[in-house]
């Protein structure tokens, strides 16, 4: 099974939260032909605000708590040009918080998101392997509905 990685950093902010795209593809050895798997991970990340801005003279209770989730979609094309896909999900990932309001930590959240970028490409290595079984299957199914039209 090959394996190769390119993690894309996109540290520019869209929407209400960065983004941070994860490439894998692998191919598989099956008794039809080789299987060419690739996936694109998409980081999501969710903010929310906790506590509350207190009076001046008193230290804030602000609080950003975020949290990264990593969604997936697979495209396999068979030998024979069949094509194989899926979207799946991958939640909390990463989580973390800052001091303060979202708005004002965004820059700081995709860093931390950037940093854990070793992390991120174990999680879709994992999810690669957990989808293998699934890939095979539905390869599999779908060639036994094949023979019997």
């Amino acid at each position: 099974m090959l394996f190769s990685f390119t993690a894309v950093m996109v540290l520019g902010l869209i929407a209400a939260s960065p983004l941070t795209t994860i490439e894998h593809s692998t191919q598989i050895d099956h008794d039809t032909g080789p299987l060419t798997a690739n996936y694109h991970g998409n980081i999501s990340i969710d903010q929310k605000q906790t506590g509350s801005v207190t009076p001046s003279g008193r230290p804030s209770t602000l609080r950003c708590i975020w949290t990264a989730s990593i969604a997936v979609t697979r495209d396999a094309k068979t030998a024979d040009g069949m094509i194989l896909g899926r979207q799946f999900v991958r939640e909390n990932v990463a989580s973390g918080s800052y001091a303060g309001w979202c708005s004002k930590n965004k820059i700081a959240i995709a860093e931390s998101v950037a940093k854990r970028t070793p992390d991120l490409e174990r999680h879709i290595t994992a999810l690669v392997q957990e989808d293998r079984n699934i890939l095979l299957a539905d390869l599999d199914r779908l060639r036994s509905s094949a023979r019997t039209m």
